[in-house]
């Protein structure tokens, strides 16, 4: 069995009690963290002290755990499989990384500049756009095999997408995310921004595969085992590191709640357009449902793990940055699962339209 074909069978995931619940899971450490940060400030205090050239070491950590298990999965050989499916990678490119991105910068403006700008903190406007440009500026890497997976979506399509995404945001994220901040006249700190590429992106890419070859050394059984008991670890620190987000951003949130609702409206938007986007282009270049439900997906999510953690590296855990890259993790689960219901009911439609 070739690499390509161990990762494939290691990824066919369910959907899981964490991932399934997720919002629960990260709508409990809202009112957790809040809690925690007005009872122990003084303990809160002390973990936001404990930094080394401006990287917040606990948070470091819980970043590694959470992102290192995803990456495991990622069989960079798979991009061998790219020229099979040219059309629907094709178009899953153009809507990640030349639509996606600028789209919510746009959204960004209209809504956190002008619409709500009037009922959001003044001092917080630069940094709330720079963190719905954070979301929309990676695409996402392990929650898409669960989504590809509930709409029948073609295995090694997706495999080989995540791994070609992550190729391109090893070079690409950095100066995306600069253009685009520059765009929108913030303040581009380079030398946090590319230590945050180092730490969040291509260190944990190389140890996740020396790690990954060191399990398929022991055998397929032995790797899906492995893989299998480190998901639950992933989640676990995505909510520890929101808890002590919230610790730190519990009071703004307790005396301006209905910040989180406007910061989702761009987000909802953005979601929504991209899935469409990519769905209708797919359907228009004869592309097959299994592979352009996936492609939809990857489309429209995000790697809200390494948006947090950028969030947190370049505007610190007190940011409105930090704060909007934890409403896209608030509001993932629930809109990608309305995204594969209308998929999956569309399948008819768009498979009819193809014979025509």
């Amino acid at each position: 069995m070739s690499s390509t074909e161990h990762a494939v069978s290691a990824l066919k995931p369910v959907i899981g009690f964490f991932e399934r619940y997720l919002t629960v899971w990260v709508a409990l450490c809202i009112v957790g963290g809040i809690a925690a940060g007005q009872l122990l400030p003084g303990a809160f205090q002390a973990i936001g002290r404990m930094e080394v050239a401006h990287v917040n070491l606990p948070v470091a950590v819980l970043i590694w755990i959470m992102i290192i298990p995803m990456l495991v999965k990622i069989d960079f050989a798979a991009m061998t499989q790219v020229k099979s499916q040219w059309r629907g990678i094709g178009v899953t490119l153009f809507v990640n990384w030349f639509v996606k991105p600028f789209s919510m910068a746009l959204l960004g403006w209209i809504f956190i500049r002008h619409v709500f700008a009037p009922w959001l903190p003044a001092n917080q406007l630069d940094s709330y756009v720079a963190g719905l440009i954070l979301l929309a500026a990676a695409p996402c890497t392990a929650m898409v095999f669960v989504w590809s997976q509930l709409c029948k979506g073609d295995p090694y399509f997706t495999l080989s997408q995540v791994a070609l995404n992550d190729s391109i945001m090893i070079v690409a994220f950095a100066p995306l995310v600069a253009l685009l901040l520059g765009l929108s006249a913030i303040t581009v700190p380079w030398d946090t921004l590319i230590a945050s590429v180092g730490l969040y992106i291509i260190v944990p890419v190389i140890l996740a595969q020396m790690i990954r070859r060191l399990l398929l050394a022991k055998g397929e059984a032995h790797f899906k085992r492995l893989v299998a008991r480190l998901g639950p670890y992933s989640i676990s620190a995505l909510l520890a590191t929101l808890v002590l987000l919230f610790a730190f951003q519990g009071e703004a949130i307790v005396h301006e709640p209905m910040v989180i609702a406007m910061l989702a409206v761009p987000i909802l938007i953005q979601v929504f357009f991209n899935s469409g986007l990519a769905y209708l282009l797919n359907r228009r270049l004869g592309v097959a449902h299994c592979v352009a439900g996936p492609s939809s997906l990857i489309g429209a999510s995000n790697f809200f793990e390494l948006a947090v953690a950028t969030a947190i590296s370049l505007f610190g855990f007190h940011s409105g940055a930090a704060l909007a890259t934890v409403v896209g993790v608030l509001i993932e689960v629930p809109v990608m699962l309305l995204v594969v219901g209308v998929v999956n009911r569309s399948q008819h439609w768009y498979e009819t339209a193809l014979l025509d």
